[in-house]
């Protein structure tokens, strides 16, 4: 989670992902930063994240963020 962590705050370092569970809904990030966070956890977990997933539930908060990579770690 840690690891997680810091990479959203590279793409995006004025956010507290470690507290806040409302990034998407309180427009915290938006479309582009999604894609950056897409491209940055395809990478460092050797995922791909299917278009299925990309939803706001799946983007609020680092718990979703990383609930969602280990969901697509175990496919």
């Amino acid at each position: 989670m840690e690891e997680l962590i810091e990479l959203l705050e590279e793409i995006k370092e004025d956010v507290d992902f470690e507290n806040e569970d409302s990034l998407v809904d309180d427009g915290l990030i938006d479309s582009f930063d999604i894609l950056q966070i897409i491209s940055a956890l395809n990478d460092a977990y050797d995922i791909s994240i299917p278009a299925s997933e990309i939803i706001p539930a799946n983007f609020n908060s680092a718990r979703t963020l990383y609930e969602m990579v280990k969901r697509l770690q175990d496919d």
